[in-house]
């Protein structure tokens, strides 16, 4: 042992000495500051000082992680169920590099139910607030989740406006109304109490509980039809058939009924799919999908563990019951906290046999076929995976592990002529519409994955409004780009995919050769036969429709295009919005910024009521109406 390891040993035994004996939350740092990984313990200290133990160093990954920690912190917690927490919020925090991690999902929707309103709405919401709101998902399966909207929206008859009632509201009843939509609660066609009703049926509804509400829903149509009302025994009648089609779409998995949530875990190298499937009064009645990073050597009691705490302390519905396959560290605490959220008993569940084995065993297939799925596209590692010669070629990557070349990096370096396999990508678009709004995008991909945090958009600046200069626009992006990059010191990507044909190439690697990277490999990805166009030959190059190596850079070539247009369309809102708050009185250039400071983008202002608009300073009363009302034509 070196003595700068010696004198590393000593100064954490002295650190771990001081650390407390309580429950809490550490926290590992390596010798720049960086968080390295993020722990709870019935007792700090005692658990700090097993990293040190001959028998935990014996596991790759733990002798790495030991050999890097240079400090370490600590969090007191009065119980374990606060350091559970705290951990996992640290975790989604800083993303340590040695922790398991869930995806982030902050991209999948939600229904939102306004509940802390006295008329409440429901909509689509990309965004959670601690606002008295009830959230559904997040859904991983966006088409089902609008499906399921509007079946209920065709079912129930919630407005859609953005009144703040019953303090505000318009003089007369909208189209809505004429049509069957709405019941005009805004001018007192329906009392709070009948609306109040209605929003609690929607609520059983989206959380699966579909036969209680047919049982009530049909009592009340008979009652209708006794009482001769039967204009409202029709709108009942409408009901019914709407819930029984979405019975219809579920399938029955156990005749006693009863609600859980029965989770499949599957690992393969850095990266686990878990496969929830919700169970809902007997009736399968969805599944959701996320995926687990850094999973490797870790045991599957270890993984679903980590998955059970990152994903369901935070969730808004949460079934009586979890089937698992495995036990798993602080279930106890889990099945405590998650009881107290919930306001009744939860308990994790293990099942040897019966209808709750096969579901957990149908889960674990799933969740090992979307992984398979996922390494074909080339997206996950494999080992033994196909590179030069068909050989694999392990690499370090300063973790500790050694991974296999992707086979998709093997076969594209084969095909393209490529002295290494291409690990990381990064790739470019053009987006504009009559020159309007011109943007560029710049993407990057590590083994066919996207790293958002790398991702990069730009504005154009020397091409006139209103001219289509593809050429020149590609070459602007790439010259900001790899200028930049090269400014700072930042990793080169190993392959850069360019979208479009011969010229785009030729202008892209004009840029490249003036920011000093002419070396790095290019090709350009036409669209209309995927054909691959390398720098000095004149031919393209065709690969297989099935090749993983094509799938690679369609992937990049399609996520490009993607952030490409997300930015044109961005930018295009934004410029009809601002004419239209142009529009409005007291609306000026100072003020459109403030608002625009304040909420941070044009879909959180069109989100805002009125009462938050006058939150913003300079705009009071009267000017919020009038721009609550713009943004509600917008």
């Amino acid at each position: 042992m070196t003595s700068t390891a010696d004198a590393r040993e000593r100064s954490l035994r002295e650190q771990i000495r001081s650390l407390p004996t309580d429950p809490g939350v550490y926290l590992f740092r390596d010798a720049s500051g960086e968080i390295l990984y993020v722990g709870k313990a019935k007792s700090v200290r005692a658990r700090v000082r097993s990293y040190l133990r001959p028998d935990v160093l014996r596991s790759p990954k733990l002798a790495h992680l030991a050999r890097r920690i240079h400090g370490v912190e600590s969090f007191v917690a009065q119980s374990e169920a606060e350091a559970l927490l705290l951990e996992w919020n640290l975790i989604k925090e800083h993303s340590p590099r040695f922790n398991i991690q869930l995806r982030d999902d902050k991209s999948y929707p939600y229904i939102k139910v306004t509940l802390a309103e006295s008329f409440p709405r429901i909509f689509v919401t990309r965004r959670l607030k601690e606002d008295g709101s009830r959230y559904f998902g997040p859904f991983t399966d966006v088409k089902a989740m609008r499906r399921a909207l509007r079946a209920i929206k065709r079912m129930y008859a919630i407005r859609s406006c953005h009144y703040d009632m019953p303090r505000e509201g318009p003089p007369r009843p909208c189209l809505d109304y004429h049509i069957g939509r709405c019941k005009a609660p805004c001018i007192g066609e329906q009392t709070e109490d009948e609306y109040r009703e209605m929003i609690e049926e929607v609520v059983e509804v989206l959380s699966g509980r579909t036969a209680r509400v047919r049982r009530t829903v049909e009592r009340r149509m008979q009652a209708a039809a006794r009482t001769l009302e039967f204009e409202r025994a029709a709108e009942l009648r409408d009901v019914l058939r709407g819930l029984r089609a979405i019975e219809s779409r579920q399938t029955a998995i156990d005749s006693r009924g009863g609600d859980h949530d029965v989770l499949g875990v599957t690992a393969e190298g850095v990266l686990a799919c878990a496969v929830i499937l919700r169970v809902r009064e007997g009736r399968l009645v969805g599944r959701q999908v996320h995926y687990l990073e850094n999973p490797d050597e870790e045991s599957e009691a270890v993984v679903v563990g980590a998955f059970v705490k990152g994903f369901y302390l935070r969730q808004e519905e949460i079934a009586p019951e979890l089937v698992v396959r495995v036990e798993f560290a602080d279930r106890e605490i889990v099945e405590e906290y998650l009881s107290t959220r919930r306001n009744g008993r939860f308990s994790v569940r293990i099942p040897s046999r019966g209808v709750r084995r096969q579901l957990l065993d149908a889960a674990e297939r799933n969740a090992a076929h979307l992984l398979a799925q996922d390494r074909l596209r080339g997206g996950a590692e494999t080992d033994g995976a196909v590179a030069r010669g068909g050989d694999a070629q392990p690499t370090g990557d300063g973790s500790g592990r050694v991974r296999g070349v992707p086979e998709a990096a093997g076969r594209l370096a084969a095909a393209l002529g490529l002295g290494e396999a291409p690990r990381t990508i990064a790739c470019f678009d053009i987006s504009t519409l009559a020159g309007s709004e011109s943007v560029g995008s710049a993407v990057w991909l590590v083994d066919g994955r996207p790293r958002k945090d790398e991702y990069r958009r730009f504005k154009i600046r020397s091409v006139e409004l209103g001219r289509t200069d593809d050429y020149a626009m590609m070459q602007e992006v790439v010259g900001r780009y790899f200028g930049r990059r090269v400014a700072e010191g930042k990793r080169l990507p190993d392959l850069v995919v360019i979208d479009g044909g011969k010229g785009q190439l030729a202008a892209a690697l004009q840029a490249m050769e003036g920011s000093g990277v002419s070396d790095l490999p290019v090709v350009s990805l036409a669209k209309r036969e995927e054909e691959v166009y390398l720098p000095g030959r004149s031919g393209p190059v065709r690969l297989r429709r099935t090749d993983p190596g094509l799938h690679w850079l369609q992937r990049a070539r399609d996520e490009a295009h993607r952030f490409a247009l997300h930015y044109n369309r961005a930018l295009r809102r934004r410029r009809t919005l601002r004419s239209r708050l142009a529009e409005i009185d007291g609306v000026g250039p100072a003020r459109e910024q403030e608002l625009l400071r304040h909420f941070g983008s044009v879909d959180a202002m069109s989100d805002a009521t009125e009462e938050e608009l006058r939150r913003v300073p300079g705009i009071g009363a009267v000017t919020a109406t009038r721009l609550r009302e713009a943004l509600a034509e917008r």
